[in-house]
């Protein structure tokens, strides 16, 4: 009798790989397989991914995985069209994404502790892993599917050093069936990798250049087998208020190339970056020097927002040449676009005249954070009475997350801002007492770094000089819902205010919204969130994919903060990132 044949190793680690990293959740579930095959035909044989905790799990023990989120459909696609995959779950991703990926509501345990085997926060991760993994397991390679390996936490050497909490989640995968390869990857120094990497997993590095030295410290505790660059940074992300970053294609084409000199596997983060739609931008901080993302992850890939080839692709598809078979096969053109047109807001309602619309008001003797009121994203709106008389006095917005409108009954006295703790706000109070009224925007939580519990709103106290306020009215805004708001003909008396207005479409077409006349607020499509535009730059225009679109009229609201010049948004073909 013969004996039965062994199964075929696992193909991470023994072949290089030529990948592309393309995020499901980034890109409309209509459009994976456009941007899967432009990925082919640019000569690469796997898909990375990573996973979105916070999608997949938007309220503890409420998962899902529909539509875009349907994470083995996606895999199962990719195998389909030929492509190995690699899935990097977390929980953390960083990825310029809200909170690194993390859930917001992990935020409402006072006493949570982040990344580290702090129990609270395995557990979480344990029904995470729970839910996420076992339909993944029939589409392991050793099960015949397209997996070919899975990250274990992501770039940890560079916030911690708590092994048994990397082998906790090591442990979990295995013991929920993930029997492909797991490796971790970390930045080329050191502490990155002796902290970030974990016996019997491949470590990987990350890094955008000065390939050659980047693996001789790999292969310092790495001797043996596959070197592979998991995060080749060919682009780079934007914050509001900078220039939009940009790698000249021939750059970009070298250090790929020298990459691959070194008989490298590489995976091009990104290949194609898709969208941060709605709140689910990050941000970095370090200190004070907050900087939160805007909402276009283009990131100057191969691809860019609306899914075309750019100059990079063919630079990098001529140096994947010298390495890999590239298809022979014509490439295709860019996709159509369409300008709509300017669509005239004619309708609107001032946010003091909608609160109780949105929110039913809560007491309290203090101002908390959004996350203590259940609630994960948008705005929230502190309001408190003051006796009077008091000559001119300092208020103080101790630990302001993120950015505040700060009213005097009713009237703007001025706009505070995370990034600028020292700006004095002076307040005249007179006998008859005033209303404050504090409006604090979530522009993202951290991503990466040590200042990850980032609370949102008031997070300490406010101060009218040397004492606190107390006493507070607190209206929740997580504008996830906005069809009560009682929409008037006419412009409101003052901002912040929601605007309405139509347009129709014959044959739905990608197009790009600008609200040219705003100065810093939200779009909406069809009760899409679309996300944030601010006259900061350097994004002036928000996607829009034609799936968003109706055929016959669609619906469009602006809520702006600060000032609405002319009430109009123009839909134009062509993007402006900065």
């Amino acid at each position: 009798m013969q004996p039965e044949p062994s199964p075929p190793l696992p193909t991470f680690g023994n072949v290089r790989l030529f990948s592309g990293a393309m995020h499901y959740f980034r890109i409309p579930r209509e459009y994976w397989a456009d941007r899967l095959e432009k990925l082919r035909l640019l000569g690469l044989d796997t898909i990375e991914t990573y996973v979105a905790w916070n999608l997949h799990e938007p309220r503890p023990g409420q998962f899902r995985f529909d539509d875009i989120l349907d994470l083995p459909a996606y895999v199962k696609l990719a195998g389909d069209m030929g492509f190995h995959v690699i899935v990097r779950p977390g929980p953390y991703i960083c990825s310029e994404w809200e909170f690194g990926g993390l859930p917001w509501w992990l935020l409402k345990d006072p006493g949570m502790r982040l990344r580290c085997a702090h129990p609270p926060y395995l557990d979480a991760v344990d029904r995470l892993f729970d839910a996420l993994l076992p339909p993944l397991v029939p589409l392991l390679e050793t099960n015949g599917g397209p997996i070919i390996a899975m990250q274990v936490e992501n770039e940890y050497g560079s916030y911690g050093n708590d092994k048994q909490y990397l082998q906790h989640l090591a442990d979990g995968m295995k013991r929920r069936g993930i029997d492909v390869p797991l490796f971790t990857s970390d930045g080329p120094c050191d502490e990155m990798i002796q902290y970030g990497s974990l016996p019997g997993a491949l470590e990987t590095v990350n890094f955008g250049s000065r390939a050659k030295s980047a693996f001789e410290k790999l292969r310092q505790y790495q001797p043996d087998g596959h070197v592979m660059c998991m995060e080749f940074w060919n682009g780079w992300f934007d914050h509001w208020g900078e220039n939009h970053h940009t790698r000249e294609p021939a750059d970009a084409a070298a250090a790929l190339d020298e990459i691959l000199a070194e008989g490298a596997s590489v995976n091009l983060y990104m290949a194609h970056g898709g969208t941060n739609f709605g709140f689910m931008s990050g941000a970095n901080c370090s200190g004070a020097n907050y900087q939160p993302t805007i909402g276009s992850y283009d990131y100057d890939a191969c691809l860019d927002e609306p899914g075309d080839l750019t100059p990079k692709y063919h630079a990098f598809r001529e140096v994947l040449a010298k390495y890999t078979d590239v298809p022979d096969e014509p490439l295709p053109g860019p996709s159509p676009k369409a300008a709509y047109g300017t669509v005239r807001l004619d309708q609107a309602v001032g946010l003091f005249d909608a609160l109780d619309t949105l929110s039913t008001p809560v007491k309290s003797p203090c101002p908390v954070p959004m996350e203590m009121l259940d609630q994960g994203y948008g705005f929230i709106m502190y309001r408190t009475r003051v006796s009077g008389p008091r000559g001119e006095t300092r208020l103080t917005i101790r630990e302001l997350h993120d950015r505040a409108h700060v009213f005097i009954d009713g009237k703007l006295l001025t706009i505070a801002e995370r990034w600028q703790p020292d700006e004095k706000i002076l307040l005249t109070v007179p006998p008859e007492g005033v209303t404050i009224d504090i409006l604090v925007e979530n522009l993202g939580r951290t991503n990466y770094g040590p200042d990850m519990c980032d609370r949102k709103g008031i997070t300490e106290g406010v101060l009218l000089g040397q004492q606190y306020l107390f006493d507070w009215t607190i209206h929740t805004l997580p504008l996830d819902n906005l069809d009560q708001l009682a929409f008037k003909a006419g412009v409101p008396a003052g901002m912040p205010a929601f605007f309405r207005g139509e347009f129709t479409v014959d044959n739905p077409t990608d197009t790009f919204l600008a609200v040219p006349d705003g100065t810093h607020g939200l779009c909406w499509l069809n009760g899409f969130n679309l996300g944030r535009y601010w006259d900061r730059g350097p994004q002036r225009t928000l996607y829009v994919p034609a799936p968003l679109l109706k055929r016959g009229v669609n619906e469009v609201l602006v809520f702006e903060t600060d000032d609405l010049r002319s009430p109009v948004v123009e839909s134009r073909s062509v993007p402006d990132l900065g």
